[in-house]
């Protein structure tokens, strides 16, 4: 699977944060832990959410968990792998998955998310993200949505902790 090439530093989609710089230990190292485990994606993958906010360099609050978008086929061959059961048809009144898993191995849980999607005023909304953009944390190479995307994710999940995530992201333009 080719990569992007990363984005120059002084685009304004470009994420500030290239080096995990000012991101807590027990995120940069779960961050990492992801980078390796989905080095074996053969589709295309992010982290969304409040991890994807401090990969951007803006305040995330409190980031609990990594959040990690990735394809049914992946989750059905990467899951098993590292011992995560791939539950079918999970999810909340706000949010559903085909496929969620929580690796408890990393020192934040990250949670695994295939066919994911949010309700919104109109309806259940399925998250593609259609920005990828590459980001480095000690050597290991991650994707997030553009700022602007995961600007416009955010205010769909409605919550106000994403509320306030996307206003720390518009905060960098």
């Amino acid at each position: 699977m080719p990569n992007e090439p990363p984005l120059p530093v002084g685009s304004s989609q470009a994420p500030a944060n290239r080096a995990g710089a000012g991101i807590d230990p027990a995120l940069a190292t779960s961050l990492k832990a992801v980078g390796s485990v989905m080095s074996a994606a053969n589709d295309r993958w992010w982290i969304i959410a409040s991890a994807a906010v401090a990969l951007h360099g803006a305040d995330a609050g409190r980031v609990a968990d990594v959040d990690v978008l990735l394809s049914v086929d992946d989750a059905l061959r990467i899951l098993p792998a590292i011992g995560v059961e791939a539950r079918r048809d999970t999810g909340s009144e706000c949010f559903r998955s085909d496929l969620f898993g929580t690796w408890r191995e990393a020192p934040l849980p990250v949670e695994f998310m295939a066919g994911f999607r949010y309700r919104s005023t109109t309806g259940w909304r399925e998250v593609q993200p259609e920005t990828r953009c590459p980001v480095q944390v000690d050597g290991v190479t991650l994707f997030i949505p553009n700022r602007l995307e995961l600007q416009q994710l955010l205010a769909g999940f409605g919550r106000p902790k994403d509320r306030d995530r996307g206003r720390s992201l518009a905060a960098l333009a």
